[in-house]
């Protein structure tokens, strides 16, 4: 199998998702400033919670009013998939120190994890150094971009009809495609039969639970009866 361990290298493999990054970072800076928060605070957003998930939430919770505490336990139940994408990738970098498994993890982004995941599929073995490289191209790209949003979002009033709101489910939806398409063709069936799963499961969940946790659990099920399977 082939190997990959060049910085520069993880960069390069970035630059297909950072267009992703651009209108996404750049729909959530005009979205945050009509939720009411300021251009300095658009930035604090990016640089330190940087998950365009929990970004979103956060400014409709601010928006309906909702107290700090569900604020803080919503972001952290949406993020808390991140604890599922670094547990699938940790097998393949189990032989790093404590301290580049911590590197590799802390700018995970579900982009990334899917770039990072069509790679391993195609056979290729990762490195510390690529993943770094990856992963710091994301970042810078997404923190710019949402200040960039921030800036232009001042002179927009409104930004539902620009239906900027649907990049995020977008980009998810392209992340899906990409990473069926570069599977395996054996698994591309148990792909679909797993996210037919998910989708049931959510549903159902959310009738007994709030979206947010539906989608959670389901997720966490559902990625458990996967790895049961692949084993």
């Amino acid at each position: 199998m082939p190997g990959q361990n060049s910085y520069w290298q993880g960069i390069k493999d970035c630059i297909p998702t950072l267009l992703g990054y651009i209108s996404i970072g750049f729909a959530f800076g005009v979205v945050g400033i009509s939720s009411g928060i300021s251009v300095l605070e658009v930035a604090l957003l990016s640089f330190l919670v940087y998950g365009g998930a929990s970004q979103f939430i956060f400014c409709a919770l601010l928006v309906a009013g909702s107290p700090p505490a569900v604020i803080i336990f919503t972001t952290f139940m949406v993020n808390l998939r991140h604890f599922l994408l670094s547990l699938t990738l940790t097998p393949h970098f189990s032989h790093y120190s404590l301290g580049r498994n911590i590197g590799i993890g802390i700018l995970l982004t579900d982009e990334s994890f899917g770039v990072a995941a069509s790679k391993l599929a195609g056979g290729s073995r990762l490195g510390d150094k690529w993943m770094y490289g990856l992963n710091f191209a994301a970042y810078v790209c997404w923190a710019l971009s949402c200040l960039l949003g921030a800036v232009a979002g001042q002179w927009v009033e409104n930004p539902e009809p620009l239906g900027l709101d649907f990049a995020l489910t977008a980009m998810f939806v392209a992340l899906l495609v990409l990473q069926i398409g570069d599977g395996v063709s054996s698994k591309i069936g148990t792909s679909l039969t797993l996210i037919i799963c998910t989708i049931i499961t959510m549903v159902l969940f959310s009738f007994f639970m709030p979206t947010y946790i539906a989608v959670l659990l389901s997720t966490i099920l559902v990625a458990g009866l996967g790895a049961v399977i692949d084993q």
